[in-house]
């Protein structure tokens, strides 16, 4: 009996260990019926904004469409003339928070660090989760830029809720490696669907 007790003792010691260091580096995820806010930068044209506006609002009536504001000039990178993806989401992060979901809109070119490349070009950015997100029309169709533009907004706001890139080509979480597949994006797929569902997002 003795033998067994001291066996049992550091055997629940290390599984208490080991659940407790799982929990600490598994990262939150956001809660549910998060505020949408819309943050068009100037220069983008209010009825782009007003068209991504109307469509959120079937998904989330909890949206908010905000007056253009200027591009923060911290977030400029000279260099190539455009403006940092994540220096935006730091400074858009300062109006969100555990229950609202900043979305920064703008027409200019922006980018972001990926890998070895100090600045890659990017269409849009959100961190996994997150209270922030940007988008650019910038690289976007110009003739097909209104359904472009609002799959991008989705695809980002999908990664602020804790959705990772999906494998399923045709969903709005596919991973764009450099390129813009969105024309063969036809919706989320249906584990996508059923994670924002749980998020509150009204989807078909």
């Amino acid at each position: 009996m003795l033998t067994l007790k001291f066996l049992i003792k550091p055997v629940s010691f290390f599984l208490l260990f080991a659940l407790l260091l799982l929990s600490g580096c598994t990262p939150s995820l956001p809660p549910a019926n998060r505020i949408f806010v819309l943050q068009p930068f100037n220069g983008l044209p209010d009825n782009q904004a007003k068209k991504v506006y109307e469509i959120l609002k079937g998904i989330n009536p909890k949206t908010i469409l905000r007056k253009a504001i200027p591009l923060p000039s911290t977030a400029f990178y000279p260099a190539r003339n455009r403006y940092r993806a994540d220096s935006l989401i730091n400074y858009l992060n300062r109006f969100g928070n555990a229950d609202t979901v900043i979305i920064g809109l703008t027409n200019m070119d922006i980018s972001t660090t990926k890998r070895d490349i100090a600045d890659w070009g990017v269409m849009g950015l959100g961190f996994e989760p997150g209270n922030a997100c940007v988008i650019s029309t910038f690289r976007l169709s110009k003739t097909k830029l209104p359904a472009q533009f609002y799959k991008l907004v989705l695809h980002e706001l999908g990664h602020t809720q804790g959705l990772p890139h999906c494998t399923n080509r045709t969903c709005f979480m596919r991973n764009a490696e450099g390129g813009n597949h969105l024309d063969e994006e036809t919706g989320f797929c249906q584990t996508c669907k059923s994670f924002l569902k749980s998020k509150g997002w009204i989807l078909k």
